[in-house]
């Protein structure tokens, strides 16, 4: 047996460059590359590896560990998870600060590689600078915390646990049915270690993702339940989009006359101008996806877990005979809703079981068209709301000063609805749009159509703020001929938007559409729905006379903030101001940030969808109390599994 004598940090980098994946037939590098923030956990040691030998992968600095995870989910997402980045840090708080982004790739089901460094392995010095000590048990760090987010763990304390541990994270990472984060901590004196590791340790490997259908079995189970309904309809989710299934599913809508909605992870995996796509379902979803999905018999969920969001709380599905018939890779999701379930690869197991319907069409008349027509009036208003002589909001609040406060200060008229409704009419039709958490994900859901697959990279299954910017560079570092678009909220841009300097550093050309209403507005609703008070969810200052934070509202210039950054900014009010602004930022070269001041309560609302939130029982408040009523009434009409 021939050897190499190598520290553990070289085999490392030597392995990872020589992993490939191969989906259909086609062959692809699977690792592009390495993030990091260099600390004293990994500089000497794995830093060292890459600095000396990097093969073919790309090194990129990272500006904050969370950030830069972020980024490489986003470019994972972006290649339907058939190629990384993985990720590097130090000990501590450097490692400490990729766990949201481990428990979001996680929550996705998208391939995140993550090292973090650890503490000695031989313990001298021990305690090393930001080791945690726990005094029942040295051998507990940081690193620890990985565990509860991440689907495969390990610790390398020995140079040739090194093979085991990588063999298996390619093991999870390239698996369908069971991807997410890989955390393998690496204690710093392990990463300098040599040994003499085995030469085909480095042979190129070819990782099969392959497409497993469902047997025989399942899939005559749910012919005989398809076949009795009447008024059956898709789920489509993100299962369906990495699998590539649109075409497929979409053949089967048209054949067996059935009506789709679209989750968050699954929009763009069918055409949006498709004649059965209905748009986005769920607590997030629209009238028209909403209404069909009440009264349907069966529900076919295609690559999705059934979350609280697509499923209303489990209320959105109502007929008191509905069944449950789901396809998914993974036998785990495929259970949920107690659902007949077919284990599989959405686009073949679609394939056979449309084959296996025969005929078979389900009864709907004009319902489809007339819902998606109805749906497209309400978009038409929706798109050209503007602050004026009677304007109301589209969200009910208690406190109605907020509005016109905010027009006064920044002048604006612009409600959130009309810019999304802007924006998609003036980008570019194979434009990428990257979101993640507050009130934009349900204007996005309800009203983004697009027709060139695979550009909605929405995260809400974490719905993490801060992805958002993040993203936008992963899904730009994916696709770098394609114009890339974060949409932000200021909330989540003052989370986190750190690696808008690693887009410049890296010399592309981001686009982050910044939607300030000077605050959380999503929360900010939930709480005031709530017969609670406007409590640290608007951006106001510490109020000298009542000592609390509903003083005077804040402002910021964001475009200012850009602009020390490099990138080409730009200030609207009006209508006319955003749409100079985006046509003139489509001919820069340059990263672009445009600050949109926009109408609190402003966003999309409601549409027959209920969201399930924990209330108080007992309170001051009437609105609290009927709301708590509420919340106990539509429990009892919810499923309860």
């Amino acid at each position: 047996m021939s050897t190499i004598r190598m520290t553990t940090a070289q085999a490392l980098v030597k392995f990872l460059d020589n992993q490939y994946v191969s989906f259909d037939g086609v062959e692809s590098k699977f690792v592009e590359g390495m993030f990091t923030v260099f600390g004293h956990g990994c500089v000497v040691g794995i830093g060292q590896a890459l600095d000396e030998n990097p093969g073919k992968l790309k090194v990129f600095q990272g500006k904050n560990e969370q950030g830069m995870a972020h980024v490489a989910t986003s470019f994972a997402k972006q290649h339907n998870r058939r190629k990384i980045i993985a990720c590097v840090s130090s000990i501590g708080p450097g490692a400490a600060n990729m766990v949201t982004a481990a428990g979001l790739a996680s929550v996705i089901n998208v391939p995140l590689l993550l090292f973090p460094g650890d503490a000695f392995a031989t313990r001298q010095p021990d305690p090393v600078l930001q080791q945690v000590e726990q005094p029942t048990n040295l051998t507990v760090t940081t690193n620890d915390a990985f565990k509860a987010v991440c689907k495969y763990w390990d610790r390398v304390s020995r140079p040739e646990q090194l093979m085991t541990a990588l063999i298996n994270a390619m093991r999870v990472l390239t698996d369908p049915a069971n991807t997410g984060a890989v955390c393998i901590a690496m204690p710093q004196d392990v990463q300098g270690e040599a040994w003499d590791f085995p030469d085909y340790f480095f042979q190129k490997r070819v990782h099969r993702i392959t497409r497993p259908v469902a047997v025989d079995e399942e899939i005559a189970d749910a012919v005989k339940i398809i076949k009795a309904a009447k008024k059956p309809m898709l789920v489509v989710g993100g299962g369906a989009r990495y699998s590539e299934a649109g075409r497929v599913i979409a053949d089967f809508c048209r054949k067996h006359n059935i009506p789709m909605g679209e989750t968050q992870a699954g929009k763009s995996a069918v055409r949006g101008s498709f004649d059965y796509n209905l748009g986005g379902i769920g607590a997030t979803g629209n009238l028209a996806a909403n209404r069909i999905a009440a009264k349907a018999d069966v529900v076919i969920g295609v690559g999705t877990r059934f979350s609280d969001f697509t499923t209303a709380s489990k209320s959105i599905f109502a007929n008191p005979k509905v069944r449950f018939v789901t396809v998914n890779a993974s036998a785990f999701h495929a259970e949920k809703m107690d659902a007949t379930r077919m284990v599989g690869d959405a686009k073949v197991t679609m394939a056979r079981l449309s084959a296996a319907l025969g005929s078979y069409k389900a009864a709907y008349g004009n319902e489809i068209a007339a819902a998606k027509k109805a749906w497209d009036k309400e978009m038409a208003r929706l798109a050209t709301i503007t602050y004026g002589p009677g304007y109301e909001p589209e969200v009910e609040q208690r406190d109605p000063r907020t509005v016109k406060e905010f027009h006064k200060l920044t002048g604006t008229e612009l409600a959130e609805t009309t810019v999304v409704a802007a924006v998609r009419r003036i980008i570019p039709g194979d434009a990428i749009i990257v979101g993640a958490s507050g009130s934009l994900p349900g204007d996005l859901q309800r009203m983004w159509e697009t027709d060139v697959l695979d550009t909605y990279n929405m995260e809400y299954g974490y719905s993490c703020m801060g992805y958002e910017i993040a993203g936008t560079l992963g899904s730009k570092l994916a696709c770098p001929d394609r114009e890339v678009y974060a949409m932000v909220g200021d909330g989540s841009y003052l989370m986190l938007h750190s690696e808008m300097v690693t887009a410049v550093q890296e010399g592309v050309k981001i686009n982050v559409l910044l939607f300030d209403n000077s605050g959380f507005g999503c929360i900010n609703n939930l709480q005031m729905e709530q017969g609670i008070g406007s409590l640290a969810t608007e951006f106001r200052k510490r109020n000298p006379k009542t000592g609390k934070l509903d003083g005077e509202l804040m402002t910021v210039d964001y475009a200012k903030c850009a602009e020390g950054y490099g990138f080409k900014t730009y200030s609207v009010r009006t209508l006319a101001e955003l749409e100079a602004a985006l046509k003139d930022s489509l001919t820069q070269k340059q990263s672009v940030l445009i600050d949109i001041k926009v109408l609190p309560k402003s966003m999309t609302h409601g549409y027959d969808s209920w969201w399930h939130v924990g209330c108080a029982e007992v309170t001051k408040s009437k609105r609290g109390r009927d709301m708590y009523k509420e919340r106990m009434s539509k429990l009892e009409k919810a499923r309860k599994y």
